[in-house]
């Protein structure tokens, strides 16, 4: 049995695995190039080749196979709730958490306690992802939003595709910044020498970074920022980029860093507009605790 999703371009341009991987952002490239390939894309009852343009009006009808690759069990796993009714919930993920299972984790994951404390999660993203809508890397903390049904799925996805929610992160980083404000603009792709990692590479995929400096302190300066896209790493890549890593970063920070459970970026506030009721709903967490340590721990510097 697969899921079935219905698209209809309006402006869109360009190769159709281009323009699906942007209508998706639950999904990635390579899964809608697979999927071309299988012949589970239809425009007119007819399968779609990997090289077609799209054209305005084109509707499409994409069959979703479902995922069988896991055994996904509930897990009795804690789980800070910060707010659900029956359409969606929002939980504040901790360090150390994998989003949903893949081979390297199968289990103990946010999806695990997921299926675990809510009753209904929704099933477009297949067996292994339900109800996760976007995702946080594993050494981030915060805020996520869940769907527990398909309507609000949908709903969610498309408000991060129209970018009219509210992504806002506070970061710890390497140095000390200068401007008080600024915009970072660089597409972002998988690196051309590391495929374990994203780099800022021409071909990659628009990424729109803005960021706020909230305090400097003698090698380090706080910041907040705010995501425009949502590029696997977006932060961390873009924050090495202009020379300010994420301080803890294991991968795109320096080895002489800072002791904690990895980077020190968290997802401290979300917002978005209710599925059904159409509420504007913003969300706060606080920084965890060793965050807030690091930060009382940190020299002041004497004039900047």
């Amino acid at each position: 049995m697969s899921d079935k999703l219905e698209i209809t371009i309006t402006k869109e341009q360009g190769r159709i695995d281009k323009v699906l991987s942007e209508k998706l952002p639950s999904y990635s490239r390579s899964q809608i190039q697979q999927w071309l390939k299988d012949g589970l894309v239809l425009l007119n009852n007819q399968q779609v080749k990997a090289n077609y343009k799209v054209r305005a009006e084109d509707h499409f009808i994409i069959n979703i196979p479902e995922e069988k690759t896991l055994d996904i069990k509930a897990s009795d796993i804690p789980l800070d709730i910060v707010y659900q009714d029956q359409d969606v919930a929002v939980v504040n993920k901790p360090q150390g958490m994998v989003v949903h299972p893949s081979k390297g984790h199968p289990d103990h994951t946010l999806v695990n306690a997921l299926l675990f404390h809510l009753d209904h999660l929704s099933s477009i993203n297949g067996v292994i992802r339900p109800g996760i809508v976007h995702r946080i890397d594993k050494d981030t903390s915060g805020l996520l939003m869940v769907a527990k049904n398909d309507h609000s799925h949908a709903s969610l996805a498309q408000q991060l595709q129209d970018k009219t929610t509210l992504r806002e992160y506070t970061a710890l980083v390497h140095g000390n910044i200068k401007h008080q404000k600024g915009t970072i603009t660089a597409p972002i792709g998988r690196s051309k020498t590391n495929r374990q990692m994203q780099d800022v590479v021409e071909d990659g995929k628009p990424a729109v970074t803005h960021f706020t400096v909230l305090e400097h302190f003698t090698d380090f300066t706080l910041i907040k920022l705010q995501l425009e896209t949502g590029r696997t790493h977006q932060i961390r890549v873009h924050m090495k980029y202009i020379g300010y890593p994420i301080a803890g970063d294991p991968v795109y920070g320096p080895k002489k860093t800072l002791a904690g459970n990895g980077q020190f970026l968290h997802a401290g506030v979300i917002g978005f507009n209710h599925p059904v009721t159409e509420k504007w709903m913003t969300f706060e967490a606080a920084l965890p605790e060793i965050f807030q340590k690091t930060l009382a721990n940190l020299e002041k510097p004497i004039d900047f």
